[in-house]
């Protein structure tokens, strides 16, 4: 196994690290600070290594088959686990999060018929979108929750649940419409 595909095996193994870490408060009914140093840490964790094996895989020309497969795996078990975590505390309304799996699970879907083809479809202006907008409310939403946890807020607490929120929205409008850019591309690809 090649070093960029350890780096992405250990992001998955973040995931659920960063789950356990986030409803330890909650289980425990302690431990907030602690919680809140795990998830940022945790977080920080899952973006770098998202970003260094990619890197890695291209400088040192190490791209494999199982790369291309495993990196968007990760990426989509981190950014959901996320997700999970601000809808169960009540940071992004469910059917958001609902909206951000469906689209997950119907691009996993039409990219496994589009490999079956041989086929590879660049991604959209709005998929570089969505990912930006996963990333900024992942950001911003592991700070609300760990420096809130940490007390660290003040006031700001509210105004940034606010933008949070905001960001949500576009997050889901985001991930419909290059949702629908792609299966667009696997019709006009099925037709040939």
């Amino acid at each position: 196994m090649t070093l960029p595909n350890k780096i992405t095996v250990f992001r998955i193994i973040l995931a659920p690290l960063f789950f356990l870490s986030y409803f330890l408060p909650d289980w425990t009914g302690s431990y907030e600070s602690i919680s809140a140093l795990l998830i940022l840490a945790i977080f920080a964790g899952i973006e770098i290594s998202d970003f260094l094996d990619g890197y890695i895989a291209r400088k040192y020309n190490m791209v494999s088959d199982l790369g291309k497969v495993l990196d968007p795996f990760a990426d989509v078990l981190s950014r959901i686990t996320y997700f999970l975590c601000f809808a169960f505390s009540g940071l992004m309304p469910v059917w958001l999060l609902l909206i951000i799996i469906y689209r997950e699970l119907g691009i996993t879907f039409l990219r496994m018929m589009m490999m079956g083809k041989g086929i590879v479809v660049a991604a959209s202006v709005w998929g570089k979108l969505k990912a930006v907008t996963y990333a900024v409310s992942g950001v911003l939403g592991v700070v609300v929750v760990g420096f809130g946890r940490l007390r660290l807020l003040g006031g700001a607490e509210s105004s940034l649940v606010t933008i949070l929120v905001v960001i949500f929205y576009l997050v889901a409008f985001a991930s419909v419409v290059s949702f629908l850019f792609y299966l667009k591309a696997f019709w006009g690809l099925d037709k040939k």
